[in-house]
């Protein structure tokens, strides 16, 4: 396994980020656990979660799984990067109540808690923010960090879903504070979506932020979709319904997508292992989320890690997926 630095701190993390959304909802918490001890025998030591990860009634839920896997001991809780993340509410369904969600100092304190009592832990490396709140000003927010941070709760800051301009502002307003601000932003960006390559990459990079995908296969249409359908492999997945459903019934797309995985075939490489690899080529990408719901699917993460592709290779993605290029220069002169 590769590691890095993250942004601009002294922080040294994988290349390859394991993602525990599955985890509870898809995965039980057996299967979570061993999937978690193999990506950390395999050298992972960034996991990423958030506090409503679970989802409905069961939000909650992962940082819960996460807590009773630290808890077995073994050094696993000293050798793991632990991110998680506050915004999404997490009142009980039905009966919400105010202040359980955004970026309030209120709940900001209370989450922060609550997540350290689900993970049975004492402090949190990188504490995100799952998106940008426009009602709270920055001040608030940053002054509530202050506070977490000099309790030893919360080691590092990063933000998820920020747009250019809440990047610059954050650090910014950090900056007026002498904080060291946001380290991170974790974005959606694949090969398929480069939307973050006009402003949200540019933001992060000249801020030393370490830039963190999320969706690399985009929800499955980058992982083979098309191979899958015609093959009957793999059941109804969220490849073949939902978003990546929808995007296959517009041909363009569709021919975009065989494209790709002609390419990969005339290589002899998986679609699914070269979306990551061209992500660990990309300027400003500290590494990419994979949440497997199986113990294949990390394996196939980390097979892509390993692989290298050839410069013609990553220019005929260029043109198959070319991306929009950087602000205002997409949209301008």
């Amino acid at each position: 396994m590769e590691y890095t630095q993250l942004g601009r701190t002294g922080l040294t993390v994988s290349r390859l980020v394991l993602g525990t959304m599955n985890f509870g909802p898809y995965t039980d918490e057996a299967d979570s656990h061993a999937i978690m001890d193999a990506a950390l025998d395999a050298g992972i030591n960034f996991f990423d979660t958030a506090n409503v990860y679970g989802w409905g009634e069961d939000k909650g839920r992962t940082e819960e799984i996460i807590g009773t896997w630290f808890a077995k001991g073994g050094g696993r809780r000293d050798k793991t990067v632990l991110a998680t993340k506050v915004y999404g509410n997490m009142g009980a369904e039905g009966s919400r109540w105010p202040n359980e969600d955004r970026l309030s100092a209120l709940n900001i304190r209370r989450a922060a808690e609550a997540s350290l009592k689900r993970l049975g832990t004492d402090h949190i490396d990188l504490y995100q923010f799952h998106h940008i709140d426009r009602r709270t000003p920055w001040e608030e927010i940053w002054q509530a960090l202050d506070v977490l941070i000099q309790q030893g709760k919360v080691l590092y800051v990063g933000s998820s879903n920020f747009p250019g301009w809440g990047i610059a502002q954050a650090n910014e307003a950090a900056a007026r504070r002498h904080s060291l601000g946001l380290v991170s932003e974790q974005c959606l960006y694949n090969l398929y979506e480069r939307r973050a390559e006009m402003e949200v990459i540019p933001a992060a990079r000249n801020y030393g932020l370490g830039v963190i995908p999320w969706s690399p296969l985009q929800g499955g249409l980058l992982g083979g979709v098309l191979r899958k359908q015609s093959s009957g492999e793999g059941g109804q997945t969220r490849s073949s319904s939902g978003r990546t459903a929808e995007a296959l019934n517009d041909p363009a797309v569709r021919d975009r997508i065989q494209a790709y995985e002609d390419l990969c075939d005339k290589h002899g490489f998986e679609p699914g292992e070269v979306a990551l690899a061209w992500l660990l080529t990309r300027p400003g990408v500290t590494g990419p989320i994979v949440g497997p719901r199986v113990r294949e699917q990390l394996d196939s993460a980390l097979r892509a890690a390993e692989l290298k592709l050839p410069e013609e290779f990553l220019a005929t993605l260029e043109e198959i997926f070319p991306g929009p290029g950087p602000a205002p220069e997409a949209f301008a002169w």
